[in-house]
C-alpha cells in the first residue's frame, strides 16, 4: 500500500503546535542560574526577614484576614480587622458575633457581604471539620469557602512555616515584567518560580517578591532608580541600569502567628 500525503486545500488550517510546546519557550526563566541566586542574595540583605503586612494574631486571624484581603489593599484590611480580631480572634467568637455584626465591622472593604458570610461559613466548617483548628494541608485550606489556592498558600507560608508561593497581583505582575517566571496564569507563575528559585531562598521569596512589587516595581511605574537589582534586570520597561545602594532595610512591625 503505497503512503499518501495530505494535501491542505488553500483554506485549510495548518496543524500547530500544541499549547504545551508552544507556551514552554514563551514561559521560561531568560535569566541565569547565577543571576537567579543573585537576585534573591540580594533581597535577603535587603530584608533578611520579611514579613506579610496583614495583621493577624493567629492562624485563624490570618486566615480570615487573608480572605478578606481579595480586591482590597492590605492597610484597608488593618484598619478593619483591628477591632474586629479584638472581639473575634476564634472560628467560635466570630460565629457568635455572627454574620450582621461581621458585615457592619468589614463594610469598608470591597465585597464585603460575600466575604462575610463566606467568613461565617468557614468559621462553620472549622468547627465542623477540624475541631476549631485551621488546617495545614493546601487541601484541606481550599475545602473552606472563600479559600483559594492563593490564601492557601499565605497562610501555609506564614502560620505554619511552609515553603509556598502566593501569587497575588504584585506577584505575577513581578514575575512577568522582569521575565523572571512568565506564565498567564497565576498557577503557571506559581509553578514557574517554584522551579526558578533557589531553595535555600524559596521559603521568602513570596514576600521579598511581593514587597518589592508594591514598594518599587510598581504597577503604574516602576521605581528603576530605587532598584537593588536593575543591573540584572532584563524587563522591557526598565528606565536604569545602575542598582540602588544593598543596605539592609529597618524591621517590619507586623504581628504574626503564634
Amino acid at each position: 500500500m503505497k503512503n499518501v500525503k495530505l494535501k491542505l486545500s488553500p483554506g485549510s488550517a495548518k496543524p500547530k503546535a500544541t499549547t504545551a510546546a508552544r507556551g514552554n519557550k514563551r514561559q521560561r526563566s531568560v535569566y541565569s542560574k547565577a543571576e537567579i541566586d543573585e537576585i534573591f542574595r540580594r533581597f535577603s540583605v535587603q530584608r533578611p526577614e520579611p514579613k506579610g503586612e496583614l495583621e493577624h494574631v493567629n492562624a485563624f486571624t490570618l486566615l480570615v484576614a487573608v480572605a478578606l484581603s481579595a480586591q482590597a489593599t492590605d492597610a484597608g484590611v488593618n484598619k478593619a480587622t483591628r477591632p474586629l480580631f479584638a472581639v473575634a480572634d476564634t472560628p467560635e467568637k466570630m460565629l457568635a458575633l455572627g454574620e450582621e455584626k461581621l458585615r457592619d465591622a468589614i463594610k469598608t472593604i470591597g465585597l464585603y457581604r460575600n466575604k462575610a458570610t463566606n467568613v461565617i461559613a468557614l468559621s462553620e466548617k472549622l468547627l465542623a471539620d477540624f475541631g476549631s483548628e485551621v488546617p495545614k494541608t493546601r487541601e484541606e485550606l481550599m475545602t473552606l469557602p472563600g479559600v483559594g489556592r492563593k490564601t492557601a498558600n499565605v497562610v501555609l507560608q506564614m502560620a505554619f512555616g511552609q515553603s509556598t508561593i502566593a501569587v497575588d497581583t504584585h506577584l505575577f505582575r513581578i514575575a512577568n515584567r522582569i521575565r523572571l517566571a512568565p506564565g498567564k496564569t497565576p498557577d503557571e507563575v506559581e509553578a514557574n518560580l517554584m522551579r526558578v528559585i533557589p531553595e535555600k531562598y524559596l521559603y521568602h521569596a513570596h514576600h521579598w517578591l511581593i514587597l518589592h512589587g508594591r514598594y518599587v516595581c510598581k504597577a503604574r511605574r516602576p521605581e528603576c532608580e530605587r532598584c537593588i537589582i536593575a543591573d540584572i534586570c532584563k524587563s522591557p520597561e526598565k528606565s536604569c541600569d545602575i542598582p540602588a545602594p544593598l543596605v539592609e532595610l529597618p524591621p517590619q512591625a507586623v504581628p504574626v502567628a503564634g
